[in-house]
């Protein structure tokens, strides 16, 4: 570590936490304020193997407040980070702006809030809440890719407020949830690996052992991803939110980084949408190519005005990434929940069915209902005629049959099929219309 520091506070041994060996070269290590010391450590090394900058903010000096010096340096490293395409870790502990410079301070910190956005989608941005991130300092860190809380943390925009890192990873504001900064550096770490250095960089490569897929049935989402990736690989983002609708994972599949996006059997609803569609744009900016698991019966009826919203975000993000995606219909293909994940709509490069899936633009009950009224009315078993439909016009061999479906197989081909298809789709490439950005 730089031997610039004049005191071993907390924010320098956090820094020291995240780095490999504890080294980092301090940046702007003499920088003043106008109450003494700047708020904040700042500096680049190397974490998990890949360099990268990291800066954390430093409660002991002024209350770790937010001046003017402060931005400049924290600017700093942004600026770097833009030039040489690395990524940006940032530990947030401070009670909030510095009062005593005014606008000054406000046009500061307008201008790290610029910073941060340019490189949104150009090199990782990665947030630790260790202490208090409150106010302007909330909406700085919450820009990030990744979201990383202490559980004791104190994170919420308008004060006073009774969030906890808990209540906000179950309203999706937070990624994870760490019990201490050392599970938190962790975190960091394994993302940092796993997500390119920047949107020019190509998708790291690990080594891997080969297991066999073997999904344990009714054991929901997170299983499936388990079987399909390579073993002790998966790291779930917003595991507390909408985690009974939707899972959504980086992992690696024989040694490439993938990003799993897997609905367990329920209606989408507006949570799970808003997720998935986060999700994929991550992935998307980084080029890391989305394996989508799909088992849904279509939308949810409440809340409807906000599922019109949520599905329309959803169906543009998967109909705009030009990342390779892949999507296996394991049980229901329902509706709009097909159109939006698994129709040509969705731009899917490749759309794969288990051999028990169901593809149907209504749900089974629905169109019995509707196609087989007289053979109803006339006294047939129901629950027969949902068998026949089943198996005959909402088969994904139907579907299959018109194009709709690339390839069907058992279960346990699964992960060899996806091996495959990631292999074939590494050198995608796709144009785009000429526009400044999608609308919706």
């Amino acid at each position: 570590m730089s031997g610039f520091a004049s005191k071993d506070t907390a924010a320098r041994k956090r820094l020291a936490a995240l780095f490999d060996d504890g080294v980092f070269t301090e940046i702007d290590a003499f920088a003043k304020s106008s109450g003494g010391d700047v708020e904040a450590v700042a500096g680049f090394g190397v974490i998990g193997g890949a360099p990268a900058y990291a800066f954390s903010q430093d409660v002991s000096a002024n209350g770790g407040a937010v001046s003017v010096a402060q931005c400049a340096k924290l600017k700093k490293i942004y600026d770097l980070a833009a030039k040489t395409g690395c990524p940006v870790i940032g530990v947030y502990d401070s009670n909030g702006m510095d009062l005593k410079e005014g606008f000054e301070g406000l046009n500061a910190y307008g201008e790290l809030v610029k910073a941060s956005s340019r490189v949104s989608g150009v090199v990782p941005q990665i947030s630790v809440i260790a202490g208090s991130a409150l106010g302007t300092t909330a909406l700085i860190a919450g820009m990030a890719d990744v979201v990383i809380a202490l559980r004791d943390c104190d994170y919420y925009i308008s004060a006073p407020s009774d969030e906890t890192a808990q209540s906000c990873a179950q309203s999706g504001s937070v990624d994870i949830v760490a019990d201490d900064f050392d599970s938190a550096a962790a975190s960091v770490r394994a993302l940092v690996t796993m997500i390119p250095s920047n949107n020019l960089s190509e998708a790291p490569v690990f080594d891997f052992s080969d297991p066999s897929f073997a999904p344990e049935t009714g054991d929901g989402a997170a299983k499936l991803i388990a079987a399909c990736a390579d073993e002790g690989s998966v790291i779930e983002l917003k595991a507390d939110y909408a985690a009974e609708n939707c899972v959504t994972a980086l992992a690696t599949v024989a040694g490439s980084a993938v990003g799993f996006v897997a609905f367990g059997g329920k209606k989408l609803c507006p949570a799970c949408a808003y997720k998935a569609e986060g999700f994929v744009k991550l992935c998307d900016a980084f080029s890391i190519p989305v394996v989508t698991l799909l088992d849904s019966s279509g939308v949810c009826s409440e809340k409807e005005n906000q599922m019109l919203i949520a599905a329309e975000k959803l169906t543009g993000a998967y109909a705009g990434a030009t990342c390779p995606k892949v999507t296996v219909i394991t049980g229901n293909a329902v509706g709009a929940a097909y159109l939006m994940l698994a129709g040509r709509g969705s731009n899917a490069d490749l759309v794969y069915a288990w051999d028990t899936a169901v593809v149907s633009p209504l749900e089974t009950d629905a169109a019995v209902a509707f196609l087989f009224n007289d053979r109803l009315a006339a006294g047939e078993s129901r629950d027969a005629l949902e068998k026949e439909y089943n198996e005959t016009l909402a088969s994904p061999f139907t579907a299959a049959a018109c194009g709709a479906v690339d390839d069907i197989f058992v279960p346990a081909e699964t992960r060899i099929k996806l091996i495959a298809a990631l292999d074939v789709l590494s050198g995608k490439r796709e144009t785009t219309l000429p526009r400044k950005h999608s609308v919706k």
